[in-house]
C-alpha cells in the first residue's frame, strides 16, 4: 500500500512542475488512503489550488471548504476559497473569508489588498444592482400606467428589452417579480406591450439553462403556445423566437456560460418532450391562427431533424412521426376553399410539404422509412369514402403535399390502386375545387418524369381536354401548367422537343398574359410562372419572355407577395434564361461514335450560344432581377429551401460575369444578399455564391460591396474556394477577392489568417498555372504586413522566403512585381530577414541585381529598397553588397538626373549610397 505523506510529496513536486492532472491524481489517492485529520486539511487545500489553476473555481471552492472544516483557521485554504469564490461573483461570500484571513494576519499586504478591492467591488455592485432595481421598478410602472403616453412607454419597452439582453440585467428582472409583471404586460392585450414582454423573455431565457427552465415553469408551455397562436405576425414570430431560444438554452445549443452554472445538473428532457407535443397540438387546433401555425411548423423543422447527419441519434425525428406524422398530413390536405378550413396562411401548406421532406431524409434505415411511408398511406387510403367528396379531397391533397416533400413516398402512393382513378374523376367533375385540386395533384405528379409513367401515357390527353373544354380561367392556367411540365421533359435538348413547331411559344405567350393581368387573384399568378418555369427551357421561350419587361416586372412584383410559394418557380425561370444549369460536356469524338451508331445527340439550340446568353443577361439587370433577388433571400428560412438558394446562388454566378455589371448587383444590395447564401444551404449552392462573392470582392470596393461588419463575414466563403477540390478559375477569383481585402485593414488580414488561409496561399504560390501563382504571390505581398506571416518568414526549417527570393527572378512582370514588393516590406519589417535572404539561395546577390537593372522602373524601385534594408540592417551585408557590382548599378542610377516617372528609383539608390557612405564604406565624389 502506498504511503498517503509520499503521495502528497509526489504532488507537490508535479505542482511545482505546473502538471496539475497529475497532482490533482496523487492528492486524490493520498486523500482515499489517509485518516490523519490534519493530512486530509492540507490535500484539501493543495488540491484546491490544482483547481484554481485548472480555472475549476466550483470544485477549488468545494475543496477549500473541506479543508476548512476540519481546521477553521487554515488561512492558505481560507484565501483560496475566497480566490474561487471571487471567480463565480460571489463577492460577499468572498469577502468575509479574506476578512478572517486579515484578521489572522493583520500585517499581510496580500490580505489588506484583496480586502480593501473586494470592499469597492462589492460597493460598485450593489450601487449598480440598487441602480439596475430602481430602473426596472420604474420601467414597470410606465409600462402598466395606461395614462403614461405612447412614446414613454415604447421608450421603457425598448430598454427593459435591451436590459433582458445583459446577463445582470435579467438578473435583476428575475428577482424584482419580473416574471408577474412580464405576464402583467400580456394581459393589457395590446400588441405593442404583448410584444415587449415576449422580446424580454427571450432575453432573459438566452444562454441561460437554469433561467429558461425556471421561467418556462412559470410561464407554461400551455401559455405560450396560446401567445403564439394569437393572430398577430409579428407576435407569432416573437413568440416562436421565444421558444427557440428556450429549446437552445435546454438542450445546450446556446454555448454561453453564466458563473457557476455548470455546477447545476436540470435534466431538461421532458421539458422539450413537452414542448415538441405542444407543438404538434397546435398543427390541428383550429383556435391557433395561420401565422401561429406557420411558426409551430417552423420550430418543428429547425429543431426536429438533425442538424449533423453523423450523428446516429434521430430519436426526435421518430418521436415526431409517432406523435405527429398524421397531424403534419392533415395540415397538408388542407383545402382553404372548404368550410372548416384550419387557418392558414398562403405559405403554410408547403411549409409542411418542406417538415414532412425534412422528416423522411432524417431516417436511418428501410424499416423506419418503411414505418412513415405505411402511416402516410394508411392516412390518405382512409380518407377515402364513396359518400363524401370532401373527405376525398382531402385525400388527393395530402398526395399533393407529399409529392411536394418526400416525393419517393407521394410517388408510391399515386400509385396505389384507386388514388389516381380518383384524380381522373375529379378532373371530369362539374366543381371548379374538385378540378383545381386533381389538376394541381396531376401536376405535381410529373415532378420526375423517369417515375411518372402514368402521367405521361395518360396526363397529355387529360390535361388537353380540361384546357380546351373549361372556360374557369383558374383551371386552364394549371392544366396550361401541366401541359408546360411534360412538354418539357426534353430539358434543354433542342431536338427533344415534346410538341409541334412553335406551341410551346403558344403556351409561353398564354403564361405571360395571365403573368401581367392584375385581375387575376395571386395564386393564379402564382401558377403562370410555374408554367414559365418549364417552357423557358426552350430557347425560343426564355428570349421572349426576357424581351418583355412587363412580364418579368409581373413576376418581380409576385417574390414581394406575402406568398412565397412562388420563389422555386421563379428562381427556376431565371436559371433557365441565364442558362445557369448543369450542363454536360459532350467529347466531339463521342458526337461522332453516337451519330455513327445512330444512338441520339444532344443538339444546343442557336440561342442558347454565349451572345445571346449574355443579351438576356443584360435584359434581367435593366428589368430589376437584383432587387427581386435579394427580397427573395429574406423569406423565412422554412420556405427558402436549400436548394431554392443553390437556384439564387447559380443566377448571381451568372449575373456577375461581366465584370461591368458588378456595379449593379452592388447597387442593388446583391453583395449583402450573397452573404447567407454563400454560408447556409447546399455544397454547390455555397459554392456558386462563394465565386460570385470572389468575383464582386475582386473588382469592387469591399467597403461598398459589404458594409460595415459584413465585410469580415465575406472571408469564410472566398477561403472555402482555395480547396483543392475547387476548379482553377474559383481558386483564381477568390485569390483576387482576397488580395483586393487583406489590403485593406490589419482587422481583415488577421481574419484571413484566422481562417487558415494562409497556408493554402503558399500552397498556390508553387502552382504551374502562371495566373493562379502570380494572384497567390500578390496577396501574400499585402498579407507580409501581418506580423503573424513576417513570424513565419523568420521561422527556421522552411523555404518561405527562399520562395519569395526565387519569384523575384521569373519572366512574368506582374509575379515580379508581387514577389519584389513582398521582399522590400519583409525586409523593412524585420532586420533578421536582410541576413536571413543571403543563406537560402546561392543566387541571392545575382537575382538582387536583376531587379535593380530591370527595364520597369517600380521593379528597379522595389529592388533598390530591399538593397536599401540590407545596408542599413547590417554592416557586414553592407560591406558584402557595395563589394559587388552592386556598388556601379547604385553609382549609375544615383547619378541620373532627376525625373518624375523615375525619381522614386533614383531616391531609393541615392539613399543606399547615403547609407553606404555613413558606415564610412565609400567616399563622397568630389
Amino acid at each position: 500500500m502506498e504511503d498517503p505523506i509520499q503521495l502528497k510529496d509526489e504532488g507537490n513536486t508535479y505542482f511545482q512542475a505546473n502538471d496539475y492532472e497529475n497532482a490533482i491524481q496523487s492528492y486524490t489517492n493520498a486523500l482515499k488512503l489517509s485518516k490523519d485529520k490534519k493530512l486530509l486539511g492540507i490535500l484539501y487545500r493543495n488540491r484546491a489550488a490544482c483547481y484554481l489553476k485548472k480555472e475549476n473555481y466550483a470544485q477549488a471552492a468545494s475543496d477549500a471548504s473541506r479543508a476548512i472544516d476540519i481546521d477553521a483557521s487554515d488561512i492558505k485554504a481560507l484565501y483560496r476559497r475566497c480566490q474561487a469564490l471571487e471567480k463565480v461573483g460571489k463577492l460577499d461570500q468572498a469577502f468575509k473569508d479574506v476578512q478572517r484571513c486579515a484578521t489572522i494576519e493583520p500585517k499581510n499586504q496580500t490580505f489588506l489588498e484583496t480586502l480593501r478591492r473586494l470592499g469597492s467591488e462589492i460597493q460598485e455592485k450593489l450601487k449598480v444592482q440598487f441602480s439596475t432595481d430602481s430602473r426596472v421598478k420604474q420601467m414597470f410602472e410606465i409600462l402598466l400606467d395606461e395614462e403614461t403616453d405612447k412614446e414613454k412607454r415604447e421608450k421603457a419597452a425598448n430598454n427593459l428589452i435591451v436590459l433582458a439582453r445583459e446577463d445582470a440585467g435579467a438578473e435583476r428582472i428575475f428577482q424584482n417579480n419580473g416574471i408577474n409583471l412580464l405576464m402583467e404586460l400580456i394581459k393589457t392585450k395590446n400588441p405593442e406591450m404583448i410584444l415587449a414582454a415576449i422580446r424580454t423573455f427571450s432575453g432573459m431565457c438566452t444562454g441561460h439553462k437554469a433561467r429558461a427552465t425556471a421561467i418556462l415553469h412559470l410561464i407554461g408551455i400551455e401559455k405560450i403556445c396560446s401567445i403564439m397562436a394569437i393572430d398577430h405576425e409579428e407576435i407569432a414570430l416573437a413568440t416562436c423566437n421565444l421558444f427557440q431560444t428556450i429549446c437552445d438554452s435546454l438542450s445546450g445549443e446556446d454555448k454561453k456560460e453564466h458563473g457557476n452554472e455548470e455546477a447545476l445538473v436540470l435534466d431538461t428532457t421532458k421539458d422539450l418532450k413537452a414542448i415538441l407535443l405542444a407543438l404538434l397540438e397546435m398543427l390541428i387546433s383550429q383556435k391557433v391562427s395561420s401565422h401561429g401555425r406557420d411558426q409551430a411548423l417552423n420550430l418543428l423543422s429547425k429543431n426536429v431533424p438533425r442538424t449533423d447527419v453523423r450523428s446516429p441519434d434521430n430519436s426526435k425525428t421518430l418521436f415526431t412521426i409517432d406523435h405527429g406524422l398524421k397531424k403534419i398530413l392533415k395540415v397538408a390536405g388542407q383545402l382553404v376553399d372548404l368550410p372548416d378550413h384550419l387557418p392558414m396562411t398562403e405559405n403554410t401548406q408547403l411549409i409542411a410539404s418542406i417538415l414532412l421532406n425534412k422528416l423522411y431524409d432524417d431516417l436511418r434505415c428501410d424499416p423506419e422509412r418503411d414505418n412513415f411511408r405505411v402511416t402516410c398511406e394508411e392516412y390518405v387510403t382512409g380518407k377515402f369514402d364513396p359518400n363524401n367528396m370532401e373527405k376525398n379531397l382531402h385525400a388527393i391533397q395530402t398526395v399533393s403535399g407529399l409529392l411536394q416533400g418526400p416525393f419517393d413516398v407521394g410517388n408510391k402512393i399515386a400509385g396505389l390502386t384507386g388514388v389516381m382513378e380518383m384524380m381522373v374523376a375529379l378532373c371530369g367533375s362539374d366543381r371548379e375545387i374538385d378540378q383545381l385540386v386533381a389538376v394541381e395533384a396531376l401536376i405535381h405528379a410529373s415532378t420526375k418524369m423517369s417515375k411518372a409513367t402514368f402521367i405521361i401515357t395518360n396526363g397529355v390527353s387529360l390535361l388537353k381536354d380540361i384546357y380546351k373544354k373549361t372556360k374557369n380561367e383558374k383551371i386552364k392556367i394549371r392544366a396550361l401548367v401541366g401541359l408546360c411540365k411534360l412538354g418539357s421533359a426534353g430539358g434543354d435538348d433542342y431536338a427533344l422537343r415534346q410538341f409541334a413547331e412553335g406551341s410551346t411559344e403558344k403556351l409561353a405567350k398564354q403564361c405571360r398574359k395571365w403573368l401581367c393581368n392584375p385581375n387575376i387573384d395571386v395564386r393564379t399568378r402564382k401558377w403562370a410562372v410555374e408554367g414559365l418555369a418549364y417552357l423557358t427551357m426552350d430557347a425560343d421561350v426564355k428570349d421572349d419572355f426576357v424581351e418583355d419587361e412587363p412580364a418579368l416586372q409581373a413576376m418581380f412584383e409576385l417574390t414581394k407577395s406575402t406568398d412565397k410559394t412562388i420563389l422555386y418557380a421563379v428562381a427556376s425561370t431565371l436559371v433557365n434564361c441565364t442558362n445557369s444549369y448543369d450542363k454536360k460536356e459532350i467529347m466531339p469524338e463521342l458526337v461522332q461514335l453516337a451519330k455513327f451508331s445512330k444512338q441520339h445527340v444532344p443538339e444546343q439550340h442557336p440561342k442558347d450560344k454565349k451572345d445571346f446568353i449574355e443579351k438576356r443577361v443584360k435584359r434581367l439587370l435593366k428589368a430589376g432581377v437584383i432587387s427581386a433577388l435579394t427580397c427573395m433571400v429574406k423569406a423565412d428560412s422554412a420556405i427558402l429551401t436549400d436548394p431554392t438558394k443553390e437556384l439564387l446562388a447559380r443566377v448571381f454566378l451568372a449575373l456577375s460575369e461581366d465584370p461591368k455589371d458588378r456595379g449593379i448587383i452592388v447597387a442593388q444590395g446583391g453583395g449583402k444578399a450573397l452573404i447567407p447564401l454563400a454560408l447556409e444551404g447546399t455544397e454547390l449552392g455555397k459554392t456558386r455564391a462563394s465565386h460570385a462573392l470572389a468575383k464582386i470582392a475582386a473588382t469592387s470596393n469591399p467597403e461598398i460591396a459589404f458594409p460595415g461588419e459584413r465585410i469580415y463575414e465575406v472571408i469564410r466563403p472566398l477561403v472555402s474556394l482555395l480547396s483543392t477540390d475547387k476548379d482553377g478559375l474559383q481558386n483564381f477569383d477568390s485569390l483576387l477577392a482576397l488580395t483586393n481585402l487583406s489590403g485593406m485593414t490589419e482587422k481583415l488580414r488577421l481574419k484571413i489568417l484566422k481562417e487558415k488561409a494562409l497556408p493554402e496561399i503558399e500552397n498556390y504560390m508553387f502552382e504551374d498555372h502562371e495566373q493562379i501563382r502570380q494572384a497567390a504571390t500578390e496577396c501574400m505581398c499585402n498579407l507580409v504586413l501581418c506580423k503573424d506571416v513576417q513570424e513565419n518568414y523568420m521561422a527556421d526549417g522552411n523555404d518561405k522566403l527562399k520562395l519569395l527570393v526565387l519569384l523575384c527572378a521569373e519572366d512574368d512582370v506582374k509575379l515580379q512585381i508581387a514577389a519584389a514588393g513582398a521582399l522590400a516590406m519583409l525586409t523593412a519589417a524585420q532586420k533578421k530577414l536582410c541576413t536571413k535572404l543571403t543563406t537560402v539561395t546561392t543566387q541571392w546577390l545575382e537575382i538582387l541585381q536583376r531587379l535593380c537593372l530591370h527595364d520597369r522602373p517600380e521593379i528597379q524601385h522595389r529592388g533598390f529598397v530591399i538593397v536599401y534594408n540590407m545596408i542599413t540592417a547590417d554592416k557586414d551585408l553592407a560591406k558584402t553588397l557595395i563589394e559587388s557590382e552592386m556598388l556601379e548599378i547604385l553609382s549609375v542610377i544615383g547619378k541620373q538626373p532627376d525625373n518624375p516617372k523615375r525619381q522614386p528609383m533614383i531616391d531609393a539608390a541615392r539613399s543606399c549610397l547615403v547609407a553606404a557612405m555613413d558606415y564610412g564604406l565609400i567616399k563622397p565624389f568630389s
